[in-house]
């Protein structure tokens, strides 16, 4: 079965980093595209990144510049570089098989001072 497990969150001052993976198994990794959700508290979950099976990559704007999207399919393991994080990105991080209803458990990330 489809399993997607995510880990590399926790808790960060502003303007720190963090490096989010999800480990997918169940399924021919190469070809399917991949994405990061968040969900903050009170809001709805929406899209943060996604990687196609080619590479190309696509970001939500509030992320754009900072955080990084990429994929190693010999791994089978999409990553997410967060770079000079916000209060505002403060929220459960869910991996994706892009277009489809399989979604990992989620990972938070927390940023405070």
């Amino acid at each position: 079965q489809v399993q997607l497990v995510e880990s590399g969150g926790g808790s960060v001052q502003p303007g720190g980093s963090l490096r989010l993976s999800c480990a997918a198994s169940g399924f021919t990794f190469r070809s399917v595209a991949m994405s990061w959700h968040r969900q903050a508290p009170g809001k709805e979950r929406g899209l943060v990144a996604l990687v196609s099976t080619g590479g190309s990559t696509k970001y939500a704007d509030a992320v754009k510049g900072r955080f990084t999207i990429s994929r190693d399919n010999a791994k089978n393991t999409v990553y997410l570089q967060m770079n000079s994080l916000k209060p505002e990105d403060t929220a459960v991080y869910y991996c994706n098989v892009q277009g489809a209803d399989y979604w990992g458990q989620g990972t938070q990330v927390t940023v405070s001072s």
